[in-house]
């Protein structure tokens, strides 16, 4: 069973919160769209994951968030966007990234990201977006994020982001997890996450574990397995209770009307150019890759707009 779902919680102290997630489905969706190496399968298929949380987490409805991991290694940059409704996509600017591994054998994310810029951003849709910016800490993931969630929003908060391939390099599994201390958090339940921390399972095996021999079981109950398992050895105070599954899945929002403003953005000089020497344009979404066609007649009333709106 390959799942995109993800769980909430926590726990019985009211310490800290937890949003964990299989996303298996969503990072074979885009490495499959995308024809990703296995690097940049691991590369995107984390940042789809913590996007697609971070997005969960926002919960008012129509609120976006965006993450650009941009750096001078040979991945260049890695976009993805996710909405409070679950919805996720993104995009590798060098899909067939190929870099030995570390020395544990672990794919290096971190070199082929390099040095560089995360910059997340956040939309309500109403006012203007909030945007913070921080150097990476290591090009590791979820360790950028952990970082940026304390530098620039001041909370504490742990990252475990995980990709699994298989031989073929399809994904075998996929899944992440964000753990934020609460206001008025005990002390207690600090140290007990400090000492847990360390024990704390890989989470691409982990859901590969709880889902491999899932075909028959209800949703709930595998969810609430995997979160459970996860937090074995912590004290029974601070154990997780289970709150929310929610839906996450890989969704592009693009169409003709979105790509008609790119056009746009050109202004009528650049547009009447495009009609000059070629006579038409095809422009390609780049999270999807649907190409959208623009013959004479389009593009020529799409100039007449921009001279009717003064973009010139």
């Amino acid at each position: 069973m390959k799942m995109n779902k993800v769980i909430t919680g926590m726990d019985k102290s009211g310490s800290f919160r937890v949003y964990m997630a299989i996303t298996t489905k969503l990072v074979q969706e885009a490495h499959e769209l995308h024809s990703t190496s296995p690097l940049a399968t691991h590369l995107l298929g984390r940042v789809l994951t913590g996007t697609g949380l971070m997005g969960l987490m926002l919960r008012e409805p129509g609120f976006k968030v965006t993450l650009q991991f941009k750096g001078d290694g040979p991945a260049q940059q890695v976009l993805c966007t996710a909405g409070s409704d679950g919805s996720v996509k993104g995009y590798i600017a060098n899909p067939l990234i190929d870099l030995p591994p570390n020395a544990d054998g672990s794919p290096d994310v971190g070199g082929a990201l390099g040095i560089g810029v995360l910059t997340c951003i956040r939309d309500s849709g109403a006012k203007e977006p909030y945007s913070g910016k921080i150097d990476f800490v290591s090009g590791e993931i979820a360790d950028d994020l952990a970082a940026y969630f304390f530098i620039s929003e001041q909370q504490q908060t742990t990252v475990s982001l995980g990709v699994r391939l298989d031989p073929n390099s399809d994904v075998r599994s996929a899944g992440g997890l964000i753990i934020q201390m609460l206001p008025g958090a005990s002390e207690e339940a600090i140290r007990a996450l400090e000492n847990w921390l360390p024990n704390l399972p890989k989470i691409s095996d982990l859901s590969y574990k709880v889902t491999k021999d899932a075909e028959d079981r209800p949703i709930e109950n595998i969810m609430e397995e995997y979160i459970k398992t996860a937090f074995l050895g912590m004290p029974d105070e601070f154990q997780i209770m289970p709150m929310e599954l929610l839906d996450i899945d890989w969704k592009c929002d693009c169409s003709e009307e979105r790509l008609e403003e790119v056009v746009m953005s050109l202004g009528a000089k650049e547009i009447g150019n495009i009609i000059a020497e070629d006579g038409k344009a095809e422009i390609t979404c780049q999270f999807c890759g649907t190409a959208y066609q623009f013959d004479k007649e389009h593009l020529e009333r799409l100039r007449m707009e921009c001279i009717h709106k003064r973009l010139v």
